[in-house]
């Protein structure tokens, strides 16, 4: 029998069959579950704060995870991310989150739910930072990222490109569209405030910022044509053009945005 003080929790793009239980979320489980308990059990020995913790299989075969408390900050509440202060906040949990994971040593048998491959494996990277999946707890001033299911092989820069397009923002969309100088000034305060300071990945980190975002509408276009729920619903939706709207924009200013992060 169904728990009756079970929640469905709604948002998000996959969280058919997510509920809220007391202090606790109850997911489905996959087969990438035990390697994404181990990167947050680790994370959670680390001291890192702004991650959910695992609390193992409920009888039903779901994961259990703590809840976080609060709201996403997608979409009613973007604009508090508005102040430089609370973007600058973001990047460190972002940098916090990388120098806490590098020490994480993936169990023998990983399995991860890869998506979209990575330009590479220097960490575990989280590969869905993005306001949707960022939930403030005003009450607490408490900040915690969900939606780990996608974790897996990648590196920083990866990472950065994806979460700095949704938070700065970057973007085509003329609803969340800033001027040029205010977009490439708050580009340089993300990687100052999470410390990028190798010249090599400041250069590097611009021509990502399009090939992250492209990665995206070419995975939405396939699974379109594969038929596969919910992406094929989000192509539909034209989320695929968005995509490719915000890589454009950044390739169009791939000059700004590097004369922003070097001077």
């Amino acid at each position: 029998m169904k728990n009756t003080t079970e929640q469905p929790l709604t948002g998000g793009n996959a969280n058919a069959g997510v509920v809220r239980a007391g202090d606790t979320v109850r997911r489905p489980a996959g087969p990438w579950t035990p390697s994404v308990h181990a990167l947050l059990t680790h994370l959670h020995e680390a001291g890192y704060p702004a991650a959910p913790r695992p609390l193992g299989i409920d009888e039903q075969g779901r994961e259990v995870l703590t809840f976080a408390p609060g709201a996403t900050v997608w979409p009613e509440r973007f604009p508090l991310m508005a102040p430089d202060e609370r973007l600058a906040r973001v990047a460190r949990l972002i940098r916090d989150f990388h120098d806490a994971v590098a020490g994480f040593t993936p169990p023998p048998d990983a399995r991860w739910n890869v998506l979209i491959p990575a330009d590479g494996d220097e960490i575990i990277a989280h590969h869905d930072l993005a306001p949707w999946n960022l939930v403030i707890d005003d009450a607490t001033d408490t900040w915690t990222f969900i939606d780990w299911d996608a974790a897996g092989p990648g590196t920083r820069l990866w990472d950065i490109a994806y979460a700095v397009r949704g938070f700065a923002p970057l973007s085509a969309n003329a609803a969340y569209q800033r001027p040029d100088p205010d977009a490439a000034a708050r580009l340089r305060l993300f990687a100052d405030a999470y410390g990028l300071d190798d010249e090599a990945d400041r250069r590097a980190l611009v021509p990502l910022l399009g090939v992250r975002s492209r990665s995206m509408h070419d995975f939405l276009r396939e699974q379109s044509r594969r038929g596969t729920l919910p992406w094929a619903r989000l192509w539909e939706e034209g989320h695929g053009d968005a995509w490719r709207g915000d890589a454009e924009y950044a390739e169009e200013r791939a000059e700004l945005f590097t004369r922003a992060l070097l001077g």
